[in-house]
């Protein structure tokens, strides 16, 4: 019952804050969807603890949702162990951010839109990670896709938000489209959509084939290929990653939800979910593994010269989810699961503490323009502190305790591919903490950069703002050490049950069997990272604006994100305008309404001259006639 209450909860606040801001009012709109999010946290912890203590309950059937011909689906809240996190984890988060929007967002004149937006969000992230079955899975991976394209278009007055909407919808239609596909296969193989019946018969297909290109492939490599294509979409993979920079043009709050609780979160629980699956599909987790190692690297170097310090923390959600998908492509799929969570908290941290920066500057989002904000800020200071030195992987912040086991696992998972992912993922180690420290110097340390007019406006934020990034700043500080035992010690098989099916070779069954150096070198390269960043931007402030110039083209690539956007734009951007401008020009213009246009243009010809014969002279009417009658005289002379 406290599943449902926990799912159901926020829909409730969504359409009261909608639907019924005509009847409640701005206020009680508001304050229905935060009231409807604080229950739902409430359930949600609390069926987390009653599994811990009692154990996890069966599925929760509810209804039937439809029947055709021999398919049946139906409505069912699974209540595994890694439903039951997930639903606490986003629950909780989801209150959080509820509460800091209302004093962040209270400016806005369309605030109860707003909160029905991210209450409705909330929902379809609990309906996807409940989903016993792949139809459900669906209309929540979906779900969170339309209510996040509605999110970063919420100021849609403005050009940029509305770019980064449809740049978001469309980046992730991609992937949506290999997902589709993959969950069509596995109903033709398999002849079911439920979890269950899918993941106890998997043994019975690992010898089906499915043929492509006149080419023979394992169906479940196909089938795995293809859905992590779609997580790579909602996840912001490398490829398919355009959006989620872009993204930061919707308010803070969503920046938060989006990459702390939601969305980007459902590739990699979708990944996991499916962990019996992949176990089974060595080429596709190799594949995971190789792209989670990348993407770690690709945005680490991004983030290093960004100066939108959304844009730079953006990035490390980037970096992040590539260590996930690491872990979860070296088999670690509990350990991919206690990133995410960790993720969530110190992710959600940084978010609203930027957010609270943001505020106080003015709406100011340059970390060049900051600088001297310790002393104004000191709350704030001191949670984006906290929030930083977790994402860098200091001890004893979160970060440190499932990135450090992340690396551990691709290390003693001894493949090549799970070594470069070590290789690169300890770089990123480094670039991690760099960019972190970066941030954290530019905003408040230093002399002040901005106008004289904004820095006399500088105040800390209210406490309907300062609280939640109090509790998300507990949560940093404490959830590595509190759940690295549950989630990945001795038991950790016992704690996840069924939930998730662990590999008989997975190196989450050897996890210290690595050297000393290796189990240092994260933590080193973090170390050095702070550093540089201290080298650069206090003890040397020149240094970046000189390496900057001497290594410029490198800088600019760096900058320019690799040129993915540029490259996009000219090799699919471009070519489909001029296709669909072609097709406009031709297709439309030319044929759909050329040919009744031409047919009307004839007609309308045609009776213009008609009229001219109307000219009202009898001799002319008469000599027609004549005209007529010699003709029809003709005719029937020759017939004959």
């Amino acid at each position: 019952m406290l599943t449902l209450i926990a799912v159901f909860a926020p829909l409730i606040g969504a359409i009261l804050a909608g639907v019924g801001r005509p009847f409640l009012g701005k206020t009680l709109s508001i304050g229905a969807s935060v009231f409807f999010m604080l229950v739902s946290a409430a359930a949600g912890v609390g069926t987390l603890l009653a599994g811990l203590q009692h154990g996890v309950a069966p599925p929760l059937h509810l209804f039937n949702w439809f029947s055709v011909g021999g398919f049946t689906a139906d409505w069912t809240l699974r209540q595994d162990m890694l439903t039951l996190v997930m639903v606490a984890m986003v629950s909780v988060v989801s209150m959080v951010i509820h509460v800091y929007s209302i004093g962040y967002m209270g400016h806005d004149r369309t605030v109860p839109r707003f909160f029905a937006y991210i209450s409705l969000f909330t929902f379809a992230m609990l309906m996807l990670v409940t989903a016993n079955n792949l139809l459900q899975l669906f209309f929540g991976w979906e779900g969170v896709g339309l209510v996040s394209y509605l999110l970063i278009g919420y100021w849609y007055e403005r050009p940029a938000a509305n770019a980064a909407a449809i740049k978001a919808f469309i980046v992730n239609r991609v992937g949506d489209l290999a997902f589709a596909v993959g969950i069509a296969l596995i109903y033709f193989i398999f002849h079911t959509i439920s979890f269950d019946a899918i993941f106890s018969a998997i043994s019975a297909h690992t010898g089906d084939h499915y043929r492509l290109f006149g080419t023979s492939f394992s169906a479940l490599e196909v089938i795995g290929v293809l859905l992590f294509i779609g997580a790579m979409g909602k996840s912001a993979q490398f490829f398919l990653h355009t959006w989620l920079a872009d993204a930061m043009e919707g308010p803070t709050p969503i920046s938060a939800l989006i990459h702390a609780a939601t969305m980007v979160a459902a590739g990699v629980f979708m990944v996991v979910r499916f962990s019996p699956l992949f176990n089974a599909a060595p080429v596709a987790l190799g594949m995971i593994t190789l792209i989670g190692g990348t993407t770690a690297f690709f945005a680490g170097t991004v983030g290093c010269v960004q100066n939108d310090i959304k844009r730079i923390i953006a990035y490390s959600t980037c970096s992040q989810l590539g260590y996930m998908f690491l872990a979860a492509g070296v088999g670690a799929y509990p350990v991919a699961i206690f990133h995410l969570i960790d993720h969530a908290f110190f992710k959600a941290l940084l978010f609203l503490a930027a957010g609270s920066v943001i505020h106080a500057m003015s709406d100011e989002q340059d970390v060049r323009l900051m600088g001297g904000l310790a002393r104004k800020l000191p709350v704030t200071w001191a949670m984006m502190l906290f929030g930083g030195l977790a994402l860098a992987g200091i001890p004893p912040f979160s970060g440190y305790y499932s990135k450090d086991a992340i690396l551990r696992a691709a290390y003693v998972a001894h493949d090549p591919v799970a070594m470069y992912g070590w290789v690169l993922g300890v770089a990123t180690a480094g670039l991690t903490a760099f960019y972190t420290a970066r941030l954290f110097l530019l905003t408040f340390h230093g002399p002040s950069r901005a106008p004289r007019h904004v820095q006399e406006h500088v105040h800390e934020s209210p406490w309907v703002m300062l609280v939640p990034l109090l509790v998300l700043g507990f949560g940093a500080l404490t959830s590595g050490f509190l759940l690295n035992n549950i989630f990945i010690g001795t038991g950790f098989a016992q704690f996840w049950g069924s939930s998730i099916q662990v590999a008989a070779n997975s190196p989450m069954h050897h996890l210290d069997a690595l050297p000393g150096w290796a189990s240092l070198a994260p933590l080193v390269c973090a170390i050095l990272g702070l550093a540089v960043a201290f080298l650069f931007y206090v003890l040397v402030p020149s240094l970046p604006g000189a390496l900057s110039q001497n290594f410029g083209g490198l800088y600019r690539f760096l900058l320019n994100k690799w040129y993915f956007d540029e490259i996009y734009d000219a090799l699919l951007v471009r070519p489909s305008l001029r296709l669909a401008k072609f097709a406009w020009r031709f297709g439309d213009e030319q044929v759909i309404d050329g040919v009744p246009n031409g047919l009307a243009s004839l007609t309308a010809d045609a009776a213009t001259q008609t009229v001219k014969l109307q000219t009202g002279s009898i001799a002319l009417y008469a000599f027609i006639m004549l005209i007529g009658l010699l003709g029809f005289l003709s005719l029937f002379l020759w017939v004959r």
